[in-house]
């Protein structure tokens, strides 16, 4: 099957870095898939569940937060704030984060406060839905 180049870098670390064949994006619409020979663009990626297709036929999961991905000459780079395999999700750091997120909405607050408690939220929540312990409740 036809590959293309992958690398995924968030913040901290390079998450992915190698050949894939499929491509799934999380974007403001629901999903866009990206593979080999796709049209050179660049697309905002939201946050939620990133899949790739390894050559080998391996599907890998990553919860990730708000970047972009840029195609360019079978070529794919995918920044983002933060990329998680689900092993990696600390579910009770993350159930602390919903709380937290979803009191802060409940309070009187300004645009960019209101705006930043959303953003926490959906992190949390994308966190949650990807871990391997689905033993929390929503």
């Amino acid at each position: 099957m036809n590959t293309f180049f992958l690398k995924v870098i968030s913040s901290d670390k390079v998450f992915y870095e190698g050949k894939c064949q499929n491509l799934i994006l999380p974007i403001e619409d629901g999903q866009f898939s990206v593979l080999a020979h796709h049209e050179n663009m660049v697309v905002a990626v939201e946050n939620g569940e990133l899949h790739l297709k390894t050559p080998e036929g391996e599907w890998i999961t990553a919860a990730v937060s708000q970047g972009f991905a840029e195609i360019i000459n079978n070529r794919v780079s995918v920044l983002v704030n933060s990329a998680e395999r689900p092993e990696e999700i600390d579910v009770k750091r993350a159930e602390e984060a919903r709380q937290r997120a979803q009191e802060r909405l409940r309070h009187k607050q300004s645009i960019q406060e209101y705006y930043l408690s959303q953003a926490s939220l959906a992190r949390a929540m994308t966190r949650l839905k990807t871990s391997k312990d689905k033993n929390w409740n929503i």
